[in-house]
């Protein structure tokens, strides 16, 4: 049983974590208490090092990590201001490992959940032999990358012929009017204003896994679906109804105020 959920803000994104906690409270009987960035709670000396022993150097390469002293002086400078950080893929397991062993010995009961909004993508390694990004990597802390959100779940193919056309005759990616406008299906991109409204799922979907042993739901047009395309996440987060039959019970809307710290 879920007593406390300690929900830890983004600093560089959309994302509003008041906003999740309060559609959390009206669905879920817990304590949400809304922190401030985990990486700023928690940063000591060794943190910025850890990271770079996290990198994913290739995307067919299991090894990981490059400790050289220029990688741990770029994530030092990621962390003092991160919005320099990006374009850097970390693996998951072991960012969440490094991250849980800061977390105090009183917190780390199951019966406290801990989920960080990250603005660092995050993967692991699959059986195809090859780093997929990740917009979650569940567990008693909970990892949510937010550019996973963006990047994570495949995008319509026509997104991918429209970036290969603009690339070629201009050297780097659509401007956002083309990609919302000229491109069929429907996405999210960087900072979309969806952002928050996606995020409340997938921190919902932490919360499942330590209250029944299961994170995700079978039915597509359910906020606890795993969603593998952009398509999909928009039809299970961002469109009625929010739950399937069964999880509408569960996690319907509340009349009960929840009290909060």
């Amino acid at each position: 049983m879920v007593d406390d959920v300690f929900l830890y803000r983004a600093p560089t994104t959309v994302a509003d974590a008041e906003e999740i906690a309060d559609w959390l409270r009206d669905r879920f009987v817990a304590d949400v208490e809304v922190r401030e960035h985990f990486l700023d709670r928690y940063r000591d000396a060794d943190l910025a090092r850890d990271f770079a022993g996290a990198r994913v150097l290739s995307p067919y390469d299991r090894d990981t990590g490059n400790e050289m002293l220029g990688v741990v002086r770029y994530e030092k400078r990621a962390l003092d201001d991160p919005d320099r950080a990006g374009g850097v893929l970390y693996d998951g397991f072991a960012v969440r490992r490094f991250l849980e062993r800061r977390l105090p010995e009183a917190e780390r009961s199951l019966d406290r959940l801990h989920v960080a909004l990250l603005d660092r993508a995050l993967g692991t390694w699959d059986e195809d032999g090859r780093w997929h990004k990740r917009v979650t990597v569940l567990g008693p802390l909970t990892l949510i990358s937010v550019p996973g959100l963006y990047e994570a779940p495949a995008k319509p193919e026509s997104y991918y012929r429209a970036k290969q056309t603009h690339a070629l005759l201009s050297g780097d990616a659509p401007p956002r009017e083309v990609l919302e406008t000229e491109i069929d299906g429907e996405f999210l991109v960087e900072d979309d204003p969806r952002t928050t409204d996606a995020l409340k799922g997938y921190v919902l979907q932490a919360i499942h896994l330590l209250e029944t042993g299961e994170a995700f739901c079978e039915e597509p047009q359910c906020q606890l679906y795993n969603a593998h395309h952009q398509e999909e996440l928009v039809d299970a987060q961002l469109r009625d109804p929010e739950f399937c039959t069964d999880h509408e019970e569960l996690y319907g809307r509340r009349s009960t105020t929840v009290q909060t710290k």
